[in-house]
């Protein structure tokens, strides 16, 4: 007699249970059934394995086996179809877990930062971004003084553009020279003169040497005379410069210290500036323009560089000295006026003060 099933959630054919297989139960080896194929392909997990783990909801079910055969089920009369095909069936088929039970994100792999390759700054860039440091010490309604050179340049080119953007507003500004005085003009920047403002709130300007004590050499754009007169009329002066402008003493670097003359008899005190200074070895020149003419200042005035093989022992016995000649009209020996010194440098941009 053949018992038929028909389960309601197997899409299957039916599978037909022979009676000679309900039998005593009697064990049978592995060999006995190694052979034989398994009738039917179903997922079933024993209860072991149930106890042991629990698989995740939505992990799909890989890595499945079959398993060895199990002996044949027998001397269950008692038992009902239904439960006889389930052990049936887990007999045949053993579903191996996954190797990780836990979830798990998927890794992904680093993020490497993109290095980018560092340009090497030029002197000009770091002049401007000192320029754009010093900037940062103005305030609307101040009246400034606009120093001369190329770093001066840039801090005046700065301030222009933050009037023209409404950032500042109500400055007026002292030139130093007739080429600040153009530069300023062109972008709008309110000029005055000491005449008119005989007190100003702060003067920002360059340096052509800055040594430990903030003491400065200035000039070698030829507009000493006005930028003193206008430094030392500021309550605030600020000085930026780039990190080449270091020196351990003033005249150190080799390049010139310009004393400004009159022209009348400037040979005479050439002459007498180099005897001045004859036990440091000091060289003086008279300042030529590019068409080997005598330079001649905003003033009418010449310059004699004198250049120092050493530094200055005693600048401030120096600048003296040099102020007591007849016809010396002054020197570019900046003392004790540099509030603060703006470096821009290598390594970023530096302040020093008093």
């Amino acid at each position: 007699m053949a018992i038929w099933l028909e389960p309601r959630r197997l899409r299957t054919r039916h599978i037909p249970i022979k009676p000679e297989r309900i039998q005593s139960y009697k064990p049978a080896s592995v060999s006995d059934n190694k052979n034989k194929p398994n009738p039917i392909s179903s997922l079933s997990v024993s209860s072991q394995q149930t106890k042991q783990t629990t698989f995740p909801s939505r992990v799909a079910l890989s890595h499945i086996s079959r398993s060895k055969p199990t002996p044949p089920i027998s001397n269950l009369k008692s038992i009902s179809p239904m439960t006889s095909l389930h052990l049936h069936l887990s007999s045949h088929l053993q579903v191996s877990p996954p190797r990780s039970l836990s979830l798990r994100r998927r890794r992904l792999a680093p993020i490497r930062a993109l290095s980018v390759p560092s340009t090497a700054l030029t002197q000009d860039d770091l002049k401007k971004l000192a320029a754009i440091k010093a900037v940062e010490y103005v305030s609307s309604g101040m009246v400034l003084g606009l120093g001369t050179g190329s770093t001066a340049a840039f801090v005046v080119d700065e301030i222009g553009a933050l009037l023209k953007s409404g950032k500042l507003t109500g400055i007026v500004g002292v030139p130093t020279s007739k080429r600040t005085f153009e530069q300023a003009q062109s972008l709008g920047i309110p000029l005055s003169t000491l005449d008119e403002h005989p007190r100003l709130d702060l003067a920002i300007d360059g340096a052509d040497e800055v040594d430990p004590n903030l003491d400065l050499v200035k000039g070698r754009g030829g507009a000493l005379l006005r930028e003193k007169m206008v430094e030392a009329a500021s309550d605030k002066f600020v000085v930026v410069v780039d990190e080449t402008k270091l020196v351990t003493g003033l005249g150190g670097s080799g390049l010139a210290m310009p004393v400004e003359v009159v022209q009348f008899c400037w040979k005479y005190n050439l002459t007498r500036l180099q005897d001045l200074f004859k036990e440091e070895g000091v060289e003086a020149k008279l300042r030529l323009d590019t068409d080997g003419s005598p330079y001649v200042t905003d003033n009418s005035n010449y310059i004699v560089d004198l250049y120092f093989k050493t530094p200055i022992k005693d600048a401030g016995a120096a600048g003296k000295e040099i102020s007591a000649l007849e016809g010396v009209v002054d020197h570019g020996l900046f003392l004790d006026m540099a509030s603060a010194v703006i470096i821009a440098g290598k390594d970023g941009v530096s302040v020093k003060s008093k």
